[in-house]
């Protein structure tokens, strides 16, 4: 249910709208056994109701049009430029309308499709090419990429990329910007599909590609997160400190995966999902797990010692659980480095992205 509000401060409910966007979990007066609960999504004057009574949503929803006379949209289909769309099977979340729009302001509606993001061998760095006339354009196209990734992660690790040198874009960052724009022009309808039937057992990927950055030599981590078989979280992202060792940047990329695992099983008991079986993280690097599983400290990882602490005391509470997964079954390598076309697109159909529009745009 989508409801637009209009906020009155002399009100009980009054949420002062410089706030930043918040998920609230609403408790109303339930029966001490009911299993009942309502969430509530707010974001400046837009509310998204949802929750598994429909009764207690109603009774929210006159609370709420009681302190605020609110207008209900009826049933969820947009909400700040994310579009969904519900099937017998599933949801898909898209951002179609808006990346239409993204390649129409950047003049490539008519331009040839790319098959991936970025060229392999490309690797970007802060002092090659020609300072841009006007960087407020590259700086503004980079900000409605990141948007983008917030229901596509196949964007993820070139607008990871690209915003590194939004003080300073040269022409070569701008260029490699637009072959982004081109391969978009070739699924711009591309969704995510959350299943219906997704159990809640979770499943992740992490990986990391050390001293990737030419600039820093920092290294890249990248995870993916699966509950079920719904993509649910993702990153690509750049470590805050040099790794020393390939080893180190590996068990950073552990360390951080393990922290989001740990947030949304939170988040899932918030919303009185009790997450039971042991969270699976596959990784790809013998080091980093047997790292993990010792129990001594050795001189070698007393830079990474509180991660290791992290790490094992996840394990040891049985929360996760570690398992090696081949290089060539890493989902998460699609995060941390550019691919070729055929190890990209397999890896982009196993993220459980399907294009809706599909059939009517003739693909």
């Amino acid at each position: 249910m989508a409801v637009e509000s209009t906020t009155d401060q002399s009100s009980p409910y009054y949420i002062h709208p410089s706030e930043n966007p918040a998920l609230i979990l609403v408790a109303p007066p339930l029966d001490a056994n009911s299993s009942s609960f309502i969430a509530l999504l707010l974001y400046v004057d837009d509310v998204v109701l949802t929750g598994n009574d429909l009764t207690e949503i109603n009774l929210v929803e006159q609370q709420l049009d009681a302190s605020f006379t609110i207008k209900d949209l009826s049933d969820l289909w947009c909400f700040l430029g994310l579009e969904l769309a519900r099937t017998k099977q599933g949801i898909f979340l898209s951002q179609r309308k808006f990346a239409l729009e993204l390649l129409e302001d950047a003049g490539y509606l008519a331009y040839k499709a790319a098959s991936t993001l970025m060229d392999p061998h490309l690797r970007l760095s802060k002092d090659k090419g020609q300072p841009l006339s006007d960087p407020q354009l590259y700086r503004k196209l980079i900000g409605r990429l990141q948007y983008l990734t917030t229901t596509r992660p196949d964007p993820s690790f070139a607008t990871q990329q690209l915003s590194q040198f939004m003080s300073d874009p040269r022409d070569i960052h701008l260029q490699a910007a637009h072959r982004v724009l081109t391969y978009l022009k070739s699924s711009p309808a591309a969704s995510l599909f959350l299943s219906l039937t997704s159990d809640l057992k979770s499943r992740s990927f992490g990986d990391s590609d050390w001293t990737s950055c030419i600039d820093t030599r920092r290294s890249v981590t990248g995870f993916a997160v699966f509950i079920g078989s719904s993509l649910i979280s993702w990153k690509a992202k750049k470590q805050s400190t040099v790794s020393r060792s390939s080893s180190e940047a590996e068990y950073r990329a552990l360390a951080s995966t393990t922290c989001e695992l740990q947030w949304l099983i939170y988040l899932l008991n918030d919303f009185d999902l009790s997450h039971i079986d042991l969270a699976l993280l596959y990784y790809d690097n013998q080091s980093a797990i047997q790292i993990a599983a010792n129990p001594t400290f050795h001189e070698r990882t007393k830079h990474i010692k509180l991660d290791c602490h992290l790490i094992r005391e996840k394990l040891q509470a049985k929360i996760i659980h570690f398992l090696f997964v081949s290089s060539s079954d890493q989902l998460a390598d699609m995060f941390i480095k550019p691919l070729h076309p055929t190890r990209f697109h397999d890896l982009i159909s196993k993220l459980g992205m399907k294009n809706i529009h599909a059939r009517a745009l003739g693909g």
